[in-house]
C-alpha cells in the first residue's frame, strides 16, 4: 500500500496516510481537525540510498573488456 500526502483545506495541515492504491479524497479525513476538505498533493520521492551509492553495483567497470581472448 502506498503512502499519500494531503493538505487539509480547512486547517492548512499537511499529513501522510498509508492507503489503498486508489483512495478517494472524499473518504480521507484530516487527523488534526477531522475535516474531509482535503487535497492530495505531490510528495517528494525517497529512494533510501546511503553515502556508499554504487559501491555494490552489479554493473561492470567502465574498462571491462568482456569476452575471451
Amino acid at each position: 500500500m502506498p503512502i499519500y500526502e494531503y493538505l487539509c483545506l480547512k486547517c492548512d495541515k499537511k499529513f501522510s496516510l498509508l492507503q489503498s492504491l486508489f483512495p478517494a479524497e472524499k473518504n480521507t479525513e484530516c487527523p488534526e481537525c477531522s475535516s474531509r476538505e482535503v487535497k492530495k498533493i505531490i510528495s517528494s520521492f525517497s529512494c533510501g540510498a546511503g553515502s556508499d551509492v554504487g559501491s555494490s553495483s552489479s554493473m561492470p567497470a567502465p574498462n571491462f573488456g568482456g569476452g575471451g581472448g
